[in-house]
């Protein structure tokens, strides 16, 4: 199952994709969560992750094969960030993918070397942007805007000291951010938040495809291309620290939270890894896709 927020008749609503063209409303949906006892529809797909379990994810994805159920083609509404507000900031994750780790090398204040534990950082993402939205330049700002494809884990109960083992209990499901990167910030400061939180710097979804639909450990092809050039291609299965590592570790002394995002780093082929470097400038067309997830376009501005 693919869950998506989308904006319809001026509000905020979300729902489920029932195939590549169209969409089932929650609401359609609301019989399979009163028979697992919720009272009333959660407002938002925040609040449905935190008291989402798989028999509910289960029963609703037995429920879309009802005929008569009311679905709404895409091309009538905007999708947009499936949480397009995180109740806490991204955590992300630096030089995750070894060729990465070499491609930066030297470039950038703690860029090259090969990690020996996770880097972690934080980006905001308030709000987070979806599908065909502009990503500011900030021109005033920066000069040296960067595009990182990355999978993101959304986490879909709370939990400590989690053990490898059990990781996956504690998944919702997956998405896809681009975490927009100023390399210039990134570099004059000396750590990243700043170059990585400006506006609009954290284009997010199309969906968040459910964790059922995905082998784990998981191991998906993921890609962006830059008007239409591939730059980056590789499988997340390629990651140095995999998702469970990751979670183990972050977990330990630290609770993670329904509806926590964590982006879980980037391959090869960013813009400042040319040399020339190659960053992003105005109409530039950002599309990165992960398998089994979609595709999320976005346009600089």
């Amino acid at each position: 199952m693919r869950f998506v927020t989308f904006m319809s008749e001026n509000k905020v609503k979300y729902g489920v994709l029932k195939d590549e063209e169209t969409l089932v409303p929650i609401d359609e949906l609301v019989e399979v969560l009163q028979d697992k006892g919720l009272k009333g529809i959660p407002a938002t797909l925040a609040d449905f992750i935190s008291v989402a379990n798989d028999n509910i994810i289960y029963d609703m994805k037995e429920k879309l094969g009802t005929p008569g159920l009311m679905s709404i083609p895409l091309k009538n509404v905007k999708l947009i960030a499936p949480i397009p507000y995180p109740r806490r900031n991204i955590i992300c994750l630096g030089k995750n993918y070894v060729k990465h780790a070499q491609e930066i090398a030297g470039t950038i204040k703690g860029g090259g070397d090969f990690p020996g534990e996770p880097i972690y950082f934080s980006k905001f993402a308030s709000p987070a942007i979806g599908p065909d939205d502009y990503i500011m330049a900030h021109e005033n700002v920066t000069s040296c805007l960067d595009y990182e494809v990355e999978l993101a884990v959304v986490i879909g109960k709370n939990g400590m000291n989690i053990k490898r083992y059990e990781v996956e209990e504690y998944i919702f499901g997956y998405t896809i951010i681009n975490d927009v990167t100023a390399r210039d910030l990134q570099k004059t400061h000396g750590q990243w938040f700043r170059g990585k939180s400006l506006d609009t710097f954290c284009p997010m979804g199309p969906c968040i495809l459910h964790k059922s639909e995905v082998p784990f450990p998981v191991k998906l092809d993921i890609s962006c291309s830059i008007n239409g050039e591939l730059r980056q291609s590789s499988n997340t299965g390629e990651m140095t620290f995999d998702i469970p590592y990751i979670i183990s570790q972050l977990s330990e002394g630290i609770e993670l939270k329904a509806g926590d995002i964590i982006a879980t780093g980037t391959p090869e082929g960013v813009g400042i890894g040319f040399n020339p470097p190659r960053y992003l400038k105005p109409g530039d067309v950002v599309t990165c896709t992960i398998e089994k997830i979609g595709t999320l376009t976005n346009i600089m501005k």
